[in-house]
């Protein structure tokens, strides 16, 4: 991860020199007054010029607790423009978060929600369709996938941002099957033994021109499992189709399951189905909706038989050990996923989240599972910084760390 560091300053720096030397010459047109600076996105949420985060305000003075007296929030901070405390002296007296310079966080929440309904254009979201046959992608991290994927060149925080959170479900995925995976084998990287021997069974599908004789399994798609699919099962097509391009001989099908998964637009509403809500992108991708929990398909045999090339699972953000949703998740969900050998992939939005889920799992079923990949930062997290109402000091990124595992594999014992 930190080769990826280092890799990536090098081309952000000749880009810079590149831009300037353009603009010397008189070769690009001066920047535009609606470009995005952290001057002209910056409005206080209640005086914001769009609606619903004033609304926002409104929620978070309704439900959030002022972190120094525990009173009601009335009070917005002149330095992020997000309501943090009941007064200003209150705000005034908060030396936490002023010493940790906690608003310059909340700041970035600020002005990058602004810049998504500011109206202006996004050309960061015209993406690349199928990859070039001599191309190959390199997956060291954000910065060089964007160049060598030939993405719109995102040379400001907000593009990043904007773009980051879209595409860190897809290439998340994409991270761990390729075999260019920036992810390496301990001791030099998270990936365990039994890890490897899931990956390398992933990808004898995913390549399949690279093996010596045809995998007789390739009969079917290849099934991606998003369990508790929220927010990644309202990605438009064309945004999970760039993992398909990074796999080109493969076809997808993206099964997303729980309650949340089938959104009615129009209504707003969550829509329940009794039989699977088929969508199809193309003939390399579909998108399957089960709108009940896993272990109810499970249990009835729907989704039998698993394979473990051909099956994985991704839990992203799931809340294995949150108090609200543990027993819904360790019971018969997890014994479910246990039991089908095949590799399950979970992310956090912090590491001691990750560590609480992961913890939570092996403390109830421990001696059933091996580890694949010890938790890890996630390269293709969302750089995009997310406020939660209720306690608007806690600030999060989408998918920013990483862990995989899977039901024990037991060896044959000569008897």
């Amino acid at each position: 991860m930190l080769r990826g560091i280092r890799l990536c300053t090098p081309i952000t720096q000749r880009r810079t020199i590149i831009g300037f030397v353009r603009n010397a010459l008189g070769l690009d047109p001066p920047p535009s007054p609606d470009d995005p600076t952290p001057e002209n996105r910056f409005h206080p949420w209640d005086q914001s010029p769009a609606g619903d985060l004033r609304e926002r305000a409104a929620r978070i003075r309704a439900l959030a607790q002022c972190p120094v007296t525990g009173k009601e929030i009335n009070y917005t901070c002149p330095l992020s423009g997000i309501p943090t405390h009941h007064s200003k002296e209150a705000w005034e007296q908060d030396k936490k978060y002023h010493e940790s310079k906690k608003w310059e966080v909340l700041k970035k929440v600020n002005i990058y929600e602004h810049d998504l309904r500011s109206g202006r254009p996004f050309p960061e979201f015209d993406f690349p369709q199928e990859l070039e046959f001599d191309r190959t992608v390199n997956m060291t991290n954000w910065d060089l996938f964007f160049y060598t994927r030939q993405f719109y060149s995102m040379d400001t925080e907000f593009q990043l941002a904007a773009v980051t959170k879209m595409l860190s479900y897809p290439i998340t995925i994409a991270s761990v099957l390729n075999q260019f995976s920036p992810y390496y084998l301990n001791p030099k990287g998270p990936i365990t033994l039994e890890g490897l021997k899931s990956l390398a069974a992933l990808r004898y599908t995913l390549y399949p021109f690279e093996n010596k004789t045809v995998s007789a399994t390739k009969d079917r798609p290849m099934r991606l499992f998003i369990l508790g699919a929220r927010a990644e099962a309202l990605l438009p097509g064309h945004v999970w189709k760039q993992l398909q391009f990074l796999f080109p001989e493969t076809a997808f099908e993206l099964h997303f399951v729980g309650p949340e998964c089938l959104v009615n637009k129009e209504k707003h509403q969550y829509m329940s189905s009794s039989s699977p809500v088929v969508k199809r992108v193309d003939e390399t991708l579909a998108f399957v909706y089960h709108t009940d929990y896993f272990h109810v398909y499970h249990e009835a045999q729907d989704f039998f038989p698993y394979d473990p090339y051909l099956d994985v699972f991704f839990c992203f953000h799931p809340g294995f050990g949150a108090p609200e949703s543990t027993k819904l998740w360790l019971d018969k969900t997890m014994a479910g996923l246990l039991d089908t050998k095949c590799a399950i992939f979970t992310t956090g939005i912090s590491q001691s989240a990750l560590v609480r889920d992961l913890n939570a799992v092996m403390d109830k079923h421990g001696k059933e599972i091996d580890i694949l990949m010890e938790p890890t930062k996630n390269i293709y997290g969302s750089t995009k910084w997310e406020l939660n109402d209720v306690n608007p000091q806690e600030v999060y990124q989408f998918n920013m760390y990483i862990a995989g595992f899977r039901g024990k594999r037991y060896h044959a014992i000569e008897i």
